[in-house]
């Protein structure tokens, strides 16, 4: 969430895909910048909570929040380890945040996987958000008056009353030749999915 923040529309959204991650929940906020992260993490690498998310930097100035998996993530912190860097955890959640540390928004070629994730870079007050490219992570996202609004499933953009609910009748279309709706459309013309292999 980017925009005028409310924490308790946060918890909704994230509570909306508990069944993504009943294995641990968080939350980051960051009220004088309007920005709010939730995650909801089905625990498989690193159960030790040195991989809890939302995950921050060493500095606290960059927050991660990221579902996926990076399959070439032992061969990158080999890389950063022989660069000086150190790691708490085993967790490919904190080899990606490292990389971007390193990298800055050039980390996407670096990375072999399926993922989808969204990171906050205070210094910069930027939100960078990216999907794997083949588009196996889902990122939805849409703007509404109160900001800037996303989440891995749609129904967790439902819970922002702003959102509209006209459906697209071309992609309800697609949808029922296809069965499934091309990226950037959704069913919901105010909602858009980010293309597989982009950034945001």
């Amino acid at each position: 969430f980017s925009g005028n923040l409310d924490i308790q529309l946060l918890r909704k959204m994230s509570d909306a895909i508990l069944h993504r991650g009943p294995d641990d929940e968080g939350e980051f906020h960051d009220a004088a910048k309007g920005v709010g992260l939730a995650h909801r993490r089905l625990s498989i690498l690193d159960l030790s909570p040195t991989g809890h998310q939302p995950m921050m930097s060493e500095d606290g100035a960059v927050v991660l929040v990221f579902n996926g998996e990076i399959y070439n993530f032992r061969e990158l912190r080999m890389e950063l380890e022989a660069r000086g860097h150190r790691f708490r955890g085993h967790s490919d959640t904190e080899v990606l945040l490292a990389l971007y540390m390193a990298k800055g928004e050039d980390l996407l070629p670096y990375l072999n996987g399926i993922f989808a994730f969204a990171l906050w870079d205070a210094r910069q007050r930027t939100l960078l958000l990216a999907r794997d490219g083949l588009g196996v992570k889902p990122l939805y996202y849409a703007e509404a008056k109160s900001g800037f609004v996303f989440a891995s499933e749609l129904k967790a953009l439902l819970r922002v009353s702003e959102v509209g609910r006209d459906v697209d009748p071309i992609a309800l279309q697609h949808y029922l030749t296809y069965l499934w709706c091309p990226a950037p459309s959704t069913l919901l013309r105010s909602v858009k999915k980010l293309e597989p292999g982009c950034a945001l």
